[in-house]
């Protein structure tokens, strides 16, 4: 007996080792593969394995990407790169929500072209799908390690899959539009957009050599991500880099600026600067803080110039984004030419139940009945039967007074005006609509379905994102039904599942909606009388 009390600690201390050294596997010859620059050294964890910060490309400021100088030896590829930088430094958060979201800001660099790399093997010769995931944070903030769901480890596992993310120039470093001024500038206006098509490319190029199958990639963003999905779907540069598209709360921007507008931004960015346009080529060499408090003012002279002149003010006032520019981005984002460049591409589109009207409406968490009533009578006037009536009819199983007000509709209609114009193309790709209902209970629910809560989902995240999510057991059962629906879309086009009733094609006559919700149901559009009524208002 004495034997065994002295042998069991022994097993148990082994056991533990060997199975702590399969959970992180590290080393100067582990996880090492080429890319057209050089090998590159990750990790492998839990037997996925790992690389982060691989630069995909360079370039100086506001030129073109090209293609990154090779390296000598193994580049050590194990930590997040450089994240674009903020027009505004974040310097404080907002406690509560801060827990919610629990940002990771990483640190700036104007170096930013960065990719990461999820995969199950380097070495078995498989060619499996790729999930290339773009970040959301509008087109001037966000990074690729910003929320914990974005972690690729959980999706590439469960779906022996390839996830993809990447960083990209944002904001005025993005889009400045220096055209005008030489060919040195001659792409300034959409050069972040280009790096995603330079990522694409050398994804394309060296994906292979991460066990990722080159001919099936599938783009997948969230709210500016998606944005930049539709983006990309709209590029003929783009075209052929991609096979699927998956738009998360990404259709709130319908229309880009034209170059006159542009280019208007631009001259106001050098006046403000005092740079002659002979002299262009020194706002390479203006600190980026000056170069940001010029650039938002002149957003800001160019907007109410728009204005005077009667031109409408594209997205949530004047801010950095793609643009017409006549050669890489030669149509607006849903002109029938956009629709027919990517008519081929499945697409999977949707939104959250709530999306930022949680956040709106928060002075209403403690608000009686009857102070919500009057809030509508106010804001709806001789409508406001009419649109208590649309509400419940969208959604008949609610029954707090409060989720009157907190309804989205500001991201879901112009997610079903892209669903109805692509599904209606002439022998075009599939169409898949979703609706993500879901309701946290962290907060005691006040932040509902609320933007960005649907990431944990995809990912398979419910643990890393726990405080968006709560991390119980009926989150963790709907993520591995709707990872698992992102992963077959990947796979086939086709989100269906065993895990999920049937889900069929959208188009303007079914209006086939996916409900994902504790119970996962299929619906047609509930909503069609309150957007009637928002649009109209």
């Amino acid at each position: 007996m004495k034997i065994i009390h002295t042998i069991l600690p022994v097993v148990f201390l082994l056991f533990f080792q060997i199975n702590n050294a399969q959970k992180l596997v590290t080393g100067k010859n582990v996880a090492v593969t080429n890319t057209e620059s050089g090998k590159v050294r990750g990790y492998i964890h839990d037997g996925t394995y790992i690389y982060k910060g691989i630069p995909y490309a360079q370039a100086n400021r506001f030129e073109a990407a090209q293609k990154t100088t090779p390296w000598e030896g193994v580049r050590s590829s194990t930590t997040y790169g450089p994240v674009a930088p903020l027009m505004t430094p974040t310097t404080e958060v907002t406690d509560e929500p801060e827990f919610v979201f629990d940002h990771d800001w990483g640190y700036t660099s104007e170096d930013c072209l960065r990719v990461n790399v999820w995969t199950p093997s380097i070495d078995d010769n498989k060619k499996r799908p790729v999930l290339f995931w773009i970040h959301g944070g509008g087109f001037t903030a966000g990074s690729s390690q910003e929320l914990p769901s974005y972690d690729g480890e959980n999706l590439s596992k469960k779906g022996d899959v390839v996830v993809v993310s990447i960083n990209h120039r944002l904001n005025v470093l993005g889009f400045l539009d220096l055209s005008a001024y030489g060919d040195k500038y001659k792409h300034s206006a959409n050069n972040s957009i280009l790096d995603m098509v330079a990522a694409l490319n050398w994804v394309k190029s060296n994906i292979a050599n991460f066990g990722g199958d080159p001919n099936n990639i599938t783009i997948f963003g969230q709210s500016g991500g998606g944005a930049k999905v539709n983006t990309l779907m709209a590029m003929p540069k783009a075209k052929g880099l991609f096979h699927k598209a998956i738009n998360q709360s990404g259709s709130f921007r319908t229309n880009i600026l034209e170059k006159e507008d542009t280019q208007a931004i631009g001259a106001e960015v050098l006046s403000l600067l005092g740079i002659e346009p002979n002299q262009v080529d020194s706002i390479q060499n203006v600190p980026f803080d000056k170069l940001s408090a010029a650039s938002t003012q002149a957003l800001k002279n160019v907007a109410e110039k728009m204005k005077a002149a009667g031109k409408p003010v594209i997205g949530f006032g004047l801010n950095w984004g793609p643009s017409r520019d006549g050669e890489d981005l030669p149509y607006q984002l849903f002109s029938k030419k956009a629709f027919e460049l990517s008519k081929d591409i499945p697409l999977l589109i949707g939104t959250t139940k709530n999306e930022f009207a949680p956040f709106a409406n928060m002075r209403f968490i403690d608000a009686t009945d009857e102070e919500i009533y009057a809030h509508i009578k106010n804001e709806w006037k001789d409508k406001s039967d009419d649109y208590i009536q649309a509400v419940k009819k969208a959604y008949p199983n609610d029954t707090d007074t409060k989720d009157l007000l907190d309804v989205d509709t500001m991201f879901r209609p112009g997610a079903v005006v892209q669903a109805n114009e692509k599904s209606s193309l002439q022998n075009g790709a599939s169409v898949f609509m979703y609706l993500f209902t879901w309701q946290s209970p962290v907060f005691n629910g006040k932040y509902k379905s609320l933007h960005c809560m649907e990431l944990p989902f995809v990912f398979d995240n419910i643990q890393r994102a726990q405080n968006m999510t709560g991390g119980g057991e009926e989150a963790q059962v709907l993520a591995t039904k709707m990872s698992q629906a992102w992963i077959s879309f990947a796979k086939t086009g086709n989100p269906n599942h065993e895990g999920l009733p049937t889900w069929p094609e959208y188009n303007s006559k079914n209006t086939a909606t996916m409900h994902f919700d504790t119970s996962c149901e299929v619906k047609p559009q509930l909503d069609k009388e309150l957007f009637s009524l928002v649009e109209n208002k």
